[in-house]
């Protein structure tokens, strides 16, 4: 007997509809803010930044999901509309507006049902939970778990790189920067459950010892600064 495929409720049209909205959302937040809008100084607060974020955790939450077995289509759309509303929201209200923003979008634009419409607004609601992961739905817990991960790794260790720049610091405090990935790596690491998400941060983790390593032994005096 074969394996039954389930039929996925968004299609990759709609789905590539969906990102562009995203995209455009985004860029329209910051578009009537003098200098690029809010907090601007540092790259991770554009729109730019925010829509490459949003792909990364698509990817990383639509891998983790496929490994645990949850729903891959709540987890994929619940994850590029996760910070939809992170530009023009107060960080403690980003994600009840970026609900609102899914569920409008999905019940104006689609035939969706409405368990799927109901589910990925909560996971959207949800993903900035700081409680135990076990707390949420599985595809909830998809989504915080690569919310978290986008944030470790050689990825963290270029914004930390990009912020030096941004605070005109010299390369001897890259040292220091490299140890704050480290520690949000292993903050990281203890808090996901899951163990696609568990081995993808032991992954990322070993990169940012190496790249710790490597500037040990090519800059001299790198501790001591």
């Amino acid at each position: 007997m074969g394996v039954e495929i389930k039929e996925s409720a968004v299609s990759d049209e709609a789905f590539e509809e969906m990102k562009g909205f995203v995209s455009d959302y985004l860029a329209a937040s910051v578009e009537t803010e003098d200098d690029g809008g809010r907090m601007r100084w540092y790259p991770w607060h554009s729109a730019e930044y925010r829509f490459n974020h949003t792909l990364n955790v698509v990817e990383l939450a639509t891998d983790i999901a496929q490994r645990e077995g949850a729903d891959v289509d709540v987890v994929r759309v619940a994850a590029l509309f996760h910070d939809i509303a992170k530009l023009e929201a107060e960080q403690e209200r980003h994600a009840d507006e970026g609900a609102r923003v899914a569920n409008e979008y999905l019940t104006t634009r689609g035939d969706y049902p409405t368990s799927f419409v109901d589910q990925v607004t909560q996971s959207v609601r949800d993903h900035s939970y700081q409680g135990p992961v076990s707390d949420v739905s599985l595809e909830t817990q998809c989504l915080i778990e690569a919310d978290i991960l986008d944030k470790v790794g050689a990825n963290g260790v270029l914004l930390m790189l990009l912020r030096m720049g941004y605070e005109s610091r010299t390369h001897m405090d890259a040292g220091e920067m490299v140890d704050r990935v480290l520690e949000r790596g292993r903050d990281a690491a203890r808090r996901v459950e899951s163990d696609a998400a568990e081995s993808v941060a032991h992954q990322r983790l070993k990169r940012v010892k190496w790249f710790r390593e490597w500037l040990e032994a090519e800059v001299p005096g790198i501790d001591d600064a």
